[in-house]
């Protein structure tokens, strides 16, 4: 059983106090930094993501009804209340308790659950920062009422579950979050693939190290970003049909191509790059370029991982942040920032990380190096826009941290 939090004792006693009695259970689940394939993954391409030290955490207590009673330990989200059923009403758009009502409406729909709690959430992964608040949130809920609800599955294909009921607050993501949230392992990434899920745990080189450093600008999938988000996903799809039909045409397919994986399968890499930019152009072409190559990357950095070739993945986490900033059009003025400032202290690479839209990014630094590159983003960045932040609140050394549990108290 994992060991106690010295943070805990804080959350149970907010939690008696709250409830008039002490929790039973602790439902946990990590953030995660992606160290590279983005926006890959809703293409049914692969990512290679570690989970974070930073996570969630729910206790609770069960009730005998379908009520789910929650609280946040932050004041600045509101109390939650709803009875679990097939078809929740969501709250308005953007509000946190729709990440909580997603896994519950999804399992009600899927295993007919009729049993709630009360809870109480606390949280160390930064909000709307790329890191994956939300899925962390829906997984530490779901692995929660999926226990309650006697629902025995494995971990992937609840993460599997997640995912499709992420997709009940608007956006069109992927599966990735979900996934390494729910099955990381310590001390290692994973690559992950999709239709089917598949997860290969790649363990990191102990002398490697991944700095992750905020841009104090919230990357919230909602309003405008979402939007934007799932334009980006619609394009990807418009591209797919234009160079499927190409294929067909061509002799290269019997039929049309259904996703991103077969056109690879039928023309690999170099050959899909040629198709697409023979036929495609504009936004479609670039999203298309950024998803082949991306993808190719993935690849290679998962075998650079194995043979520890520190200098490669950093050459293609910046080739990464390049296409994400002129193919995708998901970069920043500050993202671009940090990362030069990552590169000038010493990094071996660095991209942004998450879906872009502000957030963070996360660089690839050799142990003996950490030190410098730490200094360059907290003195360049922060030390002219908020000084005073506490020192590990904007830049900090993640740490490849085991997925999500659920234990009795």
């Amino acid at each position: 059983m994992p060991t106690e939090r010295s943070s805990d004792s804080a959350l149970f006693d907010a939690f008696i106090a709250r409830y008039g009695a002490p929790p039973t259970h602790v439902s946990r689940a990590p953030g995660r930094v992606n160290l590279i394939g983005e926006h890959t993954d809703y293409n049914d391409l692969p990512v290679l993501p570690m989970a974070l030290q930073r996570e969630v955490r729910l206790a609770l207590r069960p009730r005998q009804d379908r009520r789910v009673r929650l609280a946040n330990i932050r004041a600045e989200f509101r109390p939650l209340e709803f009875e679990i059923a097939s078809g929740i009403p969501p709250s308005e758009s953007g509000d946190w308790g729709n990440y909580v009502k997603a896994p519950a409406d999804h399992l009600a729909r899927h295993f007919g659950i009729d049993r709630g709690f009360d809870g109480l959430l606390t949280s160390d992964v930064p909000v709307a920062s790329g890191l994956s608040s939300s899925s962390a949130l829906v997984n530490a809920v779901g692995l929660a009422l999926a226990h309650l609800g006697e629902i025995e599955t494995e971990p992937l294909a609840l993460a599997s579950l997640m995912a499709e009921a992420e997709q009940y607050t608007g956006t069109r993501g992927g599966g990735m979050d979900q996934a390494i949230s729910m099955g990381a392992r310590a001390g290692h990434a994973a690559r992950i693939d999709f239709a089917p899920l598949r997860m290969r745990h790649v363990p990191i080189p102990s002398d490697w190290r991944f700095v992750v450093a905020d841009t104090g600008v919230r990357a919230e999938k909602s309003g405008a970003a979402q939007r934007a988000y799932n334009l980006r996903r619609t394009e990807c799809e418009q591209a797919l049909e234009v160079v499927g039909e190409e294929l067909v045409r061509a002799g290269k397919v019997p039929g049309r191509p259904s996703s991103y994986p077969a056109v690879l399968k039928a023309v690999p890499h170099d050959g899909a790059l040629a198709v697409g930019e023979s036929v495609l152009e504009g936004n479609l072409l670039k999203r298309f370029r950024h998803v082949v190559t991306e993808a190719h990357r993935v690849g290679l950095a998962a075998d650079m991982l194995v043979s520890a070739d520190l200098a490669g993945f950093g050459n293609l986490m910046d080739a990464s942040h390049g296409s994400l900033r002129t193919d995708y059009n998901v970069s920043s003025s500050e993202l671009d920032e940090l990362v030069a400032l990552a590169k000038e202290g010493g990094a071996a690479g660095a991209r942004l990380t998450g879906a872009g839209f502000g957030g963070c990014i996360v660089a690839l630094v050799p142990l003996v190096g950490v030190d410098e590159v730490v200094a360059s983003l907290r003195d360049g960045y922060w030390g002219t826009r908020d000084p005073g932040a506490p020192a590990d609140s904007r830049v900090f050394v993640a740490v490849p941290s085991a997925g999500a549990t659920y234990t009795s108290l």
